[in-house]
């Protein structure tokens, strides 16, 4: 098996956190992507469109074609990219374990927040520079859950947290992924590999990021766990729920919330 299951889940809940999330860090992860004019880009693993419409709005005259297998996930990014007013993006659904393209299609191959979810992350990124032309770009995007630390500090929280993380390596996936893109990419042959870590760093004097980032994204997230992290008996309820109450705590006027992303760029090429 190559593809875990996605342990967010597909609720209209975990759609709002996607947004909240892609609107919050648009300047942070997304500032520096823009692709020229007339150049093919797939974008691939798109979800529900979350970053569709940055990614498209960054590189207006790019031509951007978005994948992913979840027909319930592209009828939510149709609806999205269609609110947005975008036009240069299609959508389809597609595997990226087969992919229904050419060799060598794409000038450029955009993947965020994917390869957590993947059993084999680096057979994924063979099939992506398939498809990428000699000499383009592929630009990847991760988390990682470690990078986690906030104050006030609560083991409790952390041990929330930690939960997240064992339970998509259950599922097969990798919250963690994060610190090893460097490694994944070179695993995959392609060069020029360049990783920049960029940290969520908040606190009470950036409302919108108390808001969008460590309420409704990360808490969020951890929360969203809470069933399969009681019925797997990885915590107790009242653990738990003082867990998700201290990530809350951090929220408050006297707290902090730090989260690590990583951004890689590489080149198909020698």
């Amino acid at each position: 098996m190559k593809r875990g299951a996605y342990v967010h889940g597909y609720d209209p809940r975990e759609n709002l956190r996607l947004q909240d999330q892609a609107s919050t860090l648009a300047e942070l992860l997304h500032s520096d992507t823009a692709y020229p004019e007339g150049s093919s880009v797939l974008e691939a693993g798109c979800g529900v469109g979350a970053q569709t419409v940055t990614l498209a709005a960054n590189s207006p005259k790019a031509r951007i074609t978005s994948i992913d297998v979840s027909d319930t996930s592209l009828v939510e990014a149709r609806k999205n990219v269609e609110a947005a007013g975008i036009r240069n993006v299609t959508l389809r659904q597609a595997d990226i374990f087969h992919l229904p393209f050419s060799p060598a299609s794409f000038d450029h191959v955009f993947v965020c927040f994917v390869l957590e979810h993947l059993v084999r992350p680096v057979d994924a990124l063979l099939a992506l520079k398939h498809v990428l032309k000699p000499g383009g770009t592929m630009t990847v995007i991760e988390g990682d859950h470690g990078s986690t630390f906030f104050y006030p500090e609560s083991e409790l929280a952390s041990e929330a947290v930690r939960c997240l993380v064992a339970l998509q390596a259950r599922a097969g996936g990798n919250a963690l992924i994060g610190r090893a893109l460097y490694p994944l990419l070179m695993a995959a042959d392609l060069s020029d590999v360049h990783v920049s870590p960029r940290m969520v760093y908040v606190d009470s004097s950036k409302p919108n990021l108390v808001e969008g980032f460590t309420k409704n994204t990360f808490t969020a997230m951890i929360e969203g766990v809470r069933k399969p992290s009681l019925e797997t008996g990885m915590m107790s309820e009242g653990d738990f729920d003082k867990g998700i109450a201290d990530l809350y705590r951090t929220a408050e006027a006297d707290g902090v919330f730090c989260y690590t992303f990583f951004k890689a760029t590489a080149v198909n090429g020698p």
